[in-house]
């Protein structure tokens, strides 16, 4: 296939040998597989320009993320020709500091191997067979399965908690089933929980969207709590990467109204899937 321009310096450079075919486009990045050498297969994102890109509120994620300068932080702040440069930067640097990050912590997200000329190569996950995984999205548990990796994606968002990470879009859209379970991907949208007004809101919807999806096979997930959960041992300086969850929680006296919270939480789920028929749309278009 002609080669993406995208990805024609990491051709140049020698860190990639051949872009084999895409993998996977969108509204904020491109995807293709590509053969780096010596039969080592990996996979290419190529981010595109925030004047192509759909992700809506875009500065609800990038609150309490700091520039590498502050001359940057104030450039991005006065929202300047070069503060939009830097912001554009510090988007596409967020998934790459985020994986590292999260790989170290334990929770799983394909390994990354170098973000070069604003391409981030990283490994390709595949399934039980050696083709590229398929999403949740497209695949329809069992009630067992169902449980069984809802129960394991609560504790993969505990952990990113836990290293001061939520991802801020995560639902059945932007998981991959490995031959060993779920793969968190999808970061460059990864929200500072300590830094991030909007931390708890988002923690709620990424909790809600995974939940949603499964319960559909496991209605009993419907009556748990555990964003909530979560975000109070968060809170109380408890939240441990193996931090047990039950699902349940008690609401104080005088507590927030929740009706309100999962309206909110409901809304954003409606917005993320939103953008992922505007992905597909776009892949389709490009077809």
């Amino acid at each position: 296939m002609k080669t993406p321009r995208g990805l024609e310096p990491l051709i140049e450079d020698g860190i990639i040998e051949s872009v084999i075919r895409p993998l996977k486009s969108g509204k904020e990045a491109s995807v293709y597989v590509v053969d780096c050498g010596g039969g080592v297969i990996r996979c290419a994102k190529v981010y595109k320009e925030a004047e192509k890109r759909g992700f809506h509120k875009l500065a609800e994620y990038q609150e309490g993320r700091r520039a590498r300068g502050s001359r940057d932080q104030r450039a991005m702040g006065k929202r300047s020709r070069y503060g939009r440069r830097q912001q554009e930067e510090a988007w596409k640097n967020a998934e790459v500091d985020a994986l590292y990050r999260l790989e170290a912590a334990g929770v799983r997200v394909p390994k990354p191997y170098g973000h070069f000329d604003g391409v981030l190569v990283m490994e390709l996950v595949r399934d039980a067979d050696g083709g590229p995984a398929m999403r949740l999205n497209d695949v329809t548990p069992t009630p067992e399965q169902a449980r069984a990796w809802h129960a394991f994606l609560m504790n993969q968002i505990v952990r990113m908690l836990a290293a001061g990470l939520i991802h801020g879009d995560l639902s059945e859209f932007n998981v991959l089933l490995g031959p060993d379970g779920p793969v968190i991907i999808d970061l460059p949208q990864a929200v500072d929980a300590a830094g991030n007004n909007n931390a708890f809101r988002m923690l709620a919807r990424d909790v809600e969207n995974i939940t949603a999806y499964c319960a559909r096979q496991a209605p009993e997930l419907r009556d748990s709590w555990y964003a909530h959960e979560i975000w109070a041992l968060f809170e109380a300086a408890e939240l441990r990467p193996d931090s047990p969850l039950t699902g349940q929680f008690t609401f104080p006296e005088g507590a927030a109204d929740v009706d309100g919270v999962l309206a909110q939480i409901e809304e954003a789920r409606r917005e993320a899937e939103a953008r992922q028929r505007g992905r597909e749309a776009a892949a389709e278009a490009e077809d």
